[in-house]
């Protein structure tokens, strides 16, 4: 079933062209993302698309049988409403069935009474409220009497979260549900968890993210937009990657061809007289087409890293015996640790455990309760936090840069200028003289990091650098921190990131306790897995297992073949009538396992399955030895 048709779509803002005659096509079931760097694009599509935004020219349809439903990063909400209240604001037949029941349930109104009932037989109301309570629960909202007002961000991102996925399931039409940076500002837990979700899910999906763990675990298939135009790739994103490095080689060698053919016909055309027969012309028109190709820059500047920063000591940062609470809450009880030179650190936990308290901690910004912190007198710290730029309105994005210095010093003695910087990190020569006040969300937080860098601090310390950066500054970024030769400390939840750049994780666990662990990201995370699985299964009762007690088996002379005795004759008919009960369970709860999106069941179910799934095999290998006496 066709979902959207798009012929031909074109929209610019003033001068600047973000698409132009692009065509695309949406099926029921296909997972999409979109990827692109920040300013091409990508939200002002998603807009049009829900009629939010008018194209310049083309056309958009879409089928009159479904519903679009849009996740933004921006999130409207009345504060004075409760969770539960804001829940129920969802604007569909089968929440407003729902919300005529409960108020048939205060009236003595037969009529009013019968009609709420028949509306909830109608909209297949009755397990929505059962539903929304569920979602809730899995995205650890539990007091539905808070005020909206009153949350943190990340809560207000998954209260959202928890009305769309119940907007998805109350309406029984068919959705084209559109996500616009859904895991900022999660934790892992909800990532992961949003993740198994969407992946599990029928549905027909538009993503935009910047988390490549989240993209290949859920989208099939990426869309690239890049100079105005709009690629597909079928496959994961290394497959993606791996399409645009061919498609730009191609590119390459065909501007190579264009360039020898315009040199030979730039010489042409300085010969040409001004009477010009039509033969003439035509080929005139061919040769401003070749200047065109010719003249394409494809270049894509790398960043050079061998900069000049200033000289690390001996001593970088060592924490000794650090402890801080909030009222009854204990943030860090006791807490030691000595930075190296050229160390890598990530920073984990959930949210509200601690994480950018320490970072205060170790820059001063915010007091310690009790302990010491010694910091090397060559330190720099360059610290990228959440609070999100300052600039003045009308200030160009090369003139903030430019206070800082007019260049960047690099090794040997050598600068590269403010505006190369800049195109390092992808901001192009019109950007550059734009005011900040006209760039994106995304461009804004990209000039955000490249202030912090370009003051070549020797320490830096990143806060979620990751939330709203598109892939390609996200790719630039990984490489230039993995050539950093200073120290780094990072808190993120994005995963391929931390994967990719850090080799020590300090784990906040709780209740002040910060784990040491040397290892990346996932290493440290399938660690964690296994230690909650075995804790939550030695604190439940699994389904009892049937033991057998093995028989010894009597030594007899290798030329003579023994007969089975009566025991092992008893424990083989045992183990022949358990062995279907063990594969009855252990496919019930792979059953179970492929249906289940509670991250907590689902720990409790793959404990029970490995105990099952080591007792069978335990029993096949007896049996394997019964049969060969």
């Amino acid at each position: 079933m066709n979902y959207v048709s798009v012929e031909n779509l074109t929209k610019s803002y003033g001068v600047k062209v973000l698409f132009e005659n692009i065509s695309f096509h949406v099926n029921e079931g296909d997972k999409i993302a979109i990827v692109a760097k920040n300013g091409s694009g990508k939200s002002t599509l998603l807009k049009i698309l829900m009629g939010k935004e008018i194209a310049d020219s083309g056309t958009v349809n879409i089928n009159k049988d479904i519903q679009v439903v849009l996740f933004d990063q921006e999130i409207e909400f009345d504060s004075d409403l409760t969770i539960d209240e804001f829940m129920m604001t969802l604007d569909s037949a089968p929440i407003q069935a729902l919300k005529n029941y409960h108020q048939s349930l205060l009236s003595t109104d037969y009529d009013f009474i019968e009609k709420a009932l028949a509306e909830m037989e109608i909209h297949k109301a009755w397990d929505l409220e059962n539903d929304m309570k569920q979602i809730l629960s899995q995205l650890k909202i539990t007091d539905l009497e808070a005020k909206m007002g009153n949350l943190s961000g990340g809560q207000i991102k998954r209260v959202a979260l928890a009305k769309l996925l119940t907007e998805t399931r109350a309406e029984h039409r068919h959705t084209l549900l559109i996500m616009d940076e859904p895991t900022n500002h999660l934790d892992v837990e909800m990532v992961e968890w949003l993740e198994s979700y969407l992946s599990k899910a029928k549905i027909t999906l538009i993503l935009v993210t910047h988390d490549r763990y989240f993209l290949d675990a859920v989208c099939g298939i990426i869309w690239e937009m890049e100079d105005k135009n709009l690629y597909f790739h079928n496959g994961s994103y290394a497959t993606y990657l791996e399409n645009k490095m061919i498609r730009e080689d191609n590119m390459n060698s065909t501007i190579d061809k264009a360039n020898n053919l315009y040199r030979k016909e730039l010489e042409w055309m300085r010969r040409q007289p001004k009477a010009r027969t039509t033969k003439s012309k035509s080929r005139i028109d061919d040769f401003y087409e070749t200047e065109k190709v010719a003249k394409t820059d494809t270049r894509k500047e790398s960043l050079e890293l061998d900069f000049e920063m200033k000289r690390l000591g001996n001593k970088i940062l060592e924490l000794k015996d650090i402890s801080k609470s909030y009222g009854d809450k204990l943030l860090l009880k006791d807490f030691s640790y000595q930075f190296q030179r050229g160390e890598k650190v990530g920073i984990v936990g959930k949210n509200g455990a601690g994480k950018s308290t320490l970072l205060n901690i170790i820059q001063g910004l915010e007091p310690k309760d009790s302990g010491e912190i010694e910091t090397g007198e060559t330190i720099k710290f360059g610290y990228f936090s959440q609070k999100g730029l300052k600039y003045k309105e009308d200030e160009r994005v090369i003139d903030f840069i430019k206070e800082i210095s007019e260049n960047f010093p690099l090794a040997n003695g050598r600068t590269i200028s403010a505006s190369q910087f800049l195109r390092l990190f992808l901001f192009d020569d019109q950007t550059q003289y734009s005011p900040i006040s006209k760039l994106s969300g995304g461009e804004k937080r990209r000039l955000h990091l490249m202030y912090i860098l370009y003051q070549n601090p020797n320490f830096l310390i990143f806060d979620e650098p990751t939330n709203d950066l598109d892939l390609p500054t996200l790719t630039v970024l990984e490489n230039f921190l993995l050539n950093f030769q200073g120290s780094l400390i990072i808190v993120s939840h994005d995963r391929y990131f931390m994967d990719r750049i850090v080799d020590h994780i300090l784990a906040f666990e709780g209740e002040g306790r910060i784990r040491d662990f040397t290892g990346n990201f996932s290493e440290y995370r399938e660690v964690k897995s296994r230690e909650d699985a075995l804790e939550k299964n030695a604190g439940s009762k699994p389904e009892p297992v049937k033991e057998i007690v093995a028989v010894p088996e009597v030594q007899q002379p290798a030329s003579q073949k023994r007969k089975m005795s009566f025991k092992e004759q008893r424990e083989l008919e045992t183990i022949e009538k358990v062995m279907p009960e063990l594969e009855q369970q252990r496919a019930k709860i792979i059953d179970q396992l492929n249906n289940e999106t509670d991250y907590e069941k689902v720990s409790k179910l793959s404990a029970e399955l490995e105990v099952i799934s080591e007792k069978l095999e335990e029993y096949e290998m007896r049996w394997l030895e019964l049969q060969e006496i």
